[in-house]
């Protein structure tokens, strides 16, 4: 009897330490559906007329994310997508596209770790690269690259001890001069708020 209750003392505790292994895993990966709500705001055309008269189209995209946990409570997100097209208008007439890659790398707190339901916040910088620009048939160009930051709030639902649904929102800075024939014809604040929902496993 002493023997078997040892046995399944140690098998308890051999249970107990491999489901803490996986729960102290420090890698998470999500994939999440996103959609892009951008703010419009830029300056007047050539310096005259109205205000906000540059618009870029709203969509919704597939991301995915990694995170790295430093502590429970703490963690580095990196997110990850293809390079995005999007439509710019002119007071509501369409002059063209571009493409944008966006990788962003956030600094979480996360409040409750050991809960089903776990709030986090997060402050990063998001480096976006611009390319294919077909601006006015040409004529128009815009800058390759911006330089933002972004804050994001989000919860984790836990299903089980690997996998979890996620709600996150961020919003994060990405802006460019606007240039016809070379010259600076406006600037351009996108500043997407980016609302999010997905999975995530816990490896």
């Amino acid at each position: 009897m002493k023997k078997l209750v040892l046995a399944l003392s140690l098998a308890s505790v051999g249970f107990i330490s491999a489901e803490a292994i996986a729960q102290d895993s420090p890698w998470l990966v999500r994939a999440r559906v996103v959609n892009i709500d951008t703010a419009n705001k830029s300056d007047q055309v050539g310096g005259v007329g109205a205000e906000d008269r540059i618009t870029v189209g709203k969509k919704t995209i597939p991301e995915i994310d990694i995170s790295y946990f430093f502590s429970p409570n703490v963690s580095a997100e990196l997110i990850l997508t293809y390079p995005q097209k999007h439509d710019v208008y002119l007071d509501g007439n369409n002059i063209g596209t571009f493409k944008h890659l966006p990788p962003t790398l956030s600094a979480q707190y996360h409040f409750a770790p050991n809960s089903n339901i776990n709030p986090y916040l997060g402050v990063g910088v998001n480096y976006t690269n611009i390319s294919k620009v077909n601006l006015l048939g040409g004529k128009g160009s815009l800058e390759s690259s911006s330089f933002g930051l972004s804050v994001q709030a989000g919860v984790d639902f836990a299903i089980d001890k690997n996998w979890s649904l996620n709600l996150d929102v961020k919003k994060v800075q990405i802006r460019s001069d606007v240039k016809i024939a070379g010259a600076k014809a406006s600037a351009v604040k996108v500043d997407p708020l980016l609302i999010g929902v997905g999975v995530g496993y816990r490896f």
